[in-house]
């Protein structure tokens, strides 16, 4: 390497911002710089690492995340002077580990522990790729440990009512009403994820055998899920008297689409559900997720089988999945602290006992 190259790049850290007053506070607002720039050793490595990863069959969702994870390592190697692979130390990898797990966002918050494995995991990844083509001797990261990941248990599972509340809010006298039903019912019929009803085609949903065939969900991997009648009836509404009139390509699959003719946007859905949510007046944190997780917290105590849930989701791992057993089993303890006659107190216990007594001796 005879030095760094002179050449045209657009840098787009979503979620980067030159105001921050924080070292390295990059990480929350967005900023696109354009123009003609020098690029280090490390910016190139990382252009080339994530064009490798194009080519090992990695899905556009997943190369987008490396691709903004490698952003933040970036800026915060270039903060100090760090342009060569080799300068990195075990020490600065320390460092940089450090800056992740203390990092706070403009509100004060601590990243998520899931974000911060993301962002280490990233880096290790990519060091690991310059040793292994040679670019360094050993990775600094090595050592780095990631942070450990609880189980959360799910905080905003709706209620019955108030998923109802919010299927209500379209007007439905509206092609754009109707469009919107048909979203959230199948949030809340099927489970599936944002990514995944984003990319639904026409051609997926099976209304005769009353189900919808999911391409390439988390993993890539596809699954087939049942459907709810209700959900159907509006998804058949939407796509004989809305999507007909907005489709402009007849060879256009897309199932969801703007009124220009275009496939909505997982971002464009992602605000449908939040709006319908504050307008429902569910003051409840989360959005499309939130309906994945009402969706498999209501059907297990409604006596479906772990494992069924499982694969509705499409979770790889049944320890996912087993989070919504423990939002069942809170749910169920309340009911029988609710209705069985020995769940009160021992003073409640004693007191029924002499009533029972006294009522026997008297009759």
């Amino acid at each position: 390497m005879k030095g760094p190259i002179r050449v045209q790049w657009t840098k787009r850290a979503a979620g980067f911002s030159s105001k921050s007053k924080s070292r390295s506070g990059l990480i929350l607002h967005q900023v696109q710089r354009t123009g003609s720039i020098w690029m280090g050793e490390i910016e190139i490595r990382i252009l080339e690492y994530l064009e490798y990863l194009s080519t090992c069959g990695y899905s556009t969702r997943t190369l987008k995340s490396k691709k903004y994870y490698l952003r933040i390592y970036l800026e915060w190697s270039e903060e100090r002077g760090i342009t060569k692979a080799e300068e990195m130390t075990e020490s600065l990898a320390e460092r940089y580990q450090g800056f992740v797990l203390k990092y706070r966002s403009i509100r004060k918050e601590l990243l998520s522990v899931e974000t911060q494995i993301h962002l280490i995991i990233a880096v290790k990844s990519f060091y690991l790729y310059l040793e292994k083509k040679e670019y360094i001797r050993k990775s600094p990261f090595l050592e780095i440990k990631l942070p450990r990941k609880g189980r959360r248990l799910p905080r905003n599972v709706l209620s019955v009512e108030e998923v109802e509340r919010i299927l209500s809010v379209p007007d439905l006298g509206t092609p754009l009403g109707i469009r919107n039903r048909a979203i959230l019912e199948l949030f809340y019929s099927t489970g599936m994820r944002l990514f995944e009803l984003q990319k639904l085609e026409t051609r997926d949903i099976d209304f005769l055998k009353k189900r919808i065939f999911v391409r390439e969900g988390k993993g890539k991997k596809d699954r087939v899920i049942p459907v709810s009648k209700r959900a159907l009836d509006w998804t058949r509404k939407y796509l004989e008297e809305v999507r007909l009139g907005y489709v402009k390509e007849v060879d256009n699959q897309s199932l969801f689409l703007s009124w220009k003719g275009n496939p909505l946007q997982t971002n464009w859905i992602l605000n449908c559900v939040t709006q319908a949510k504050e307008q429902a007046g569910v003051e409840k944190k989360g959005s499309t997720h939130m309906f994945r997780h009402t969706t498999a917290t209501l059907m297990l105590e409604n006596g479906a089988d772990i494992r069924h849930i499982q694969e509705m989701l499409g979770h790889k791992d049944l320890g996912t999945t087993q989070i919504y057993t423990h939002v069942a089993i809170r749910k169920l303890k309340e009911v029988y602290e609710k209705t069985h006659p020995s769940a009160g107190s021992l003073d409640n216990t004693s007191k029924n006992k002499n009533v029972d007594t006294q009522s026997s001796d008297t009759s």
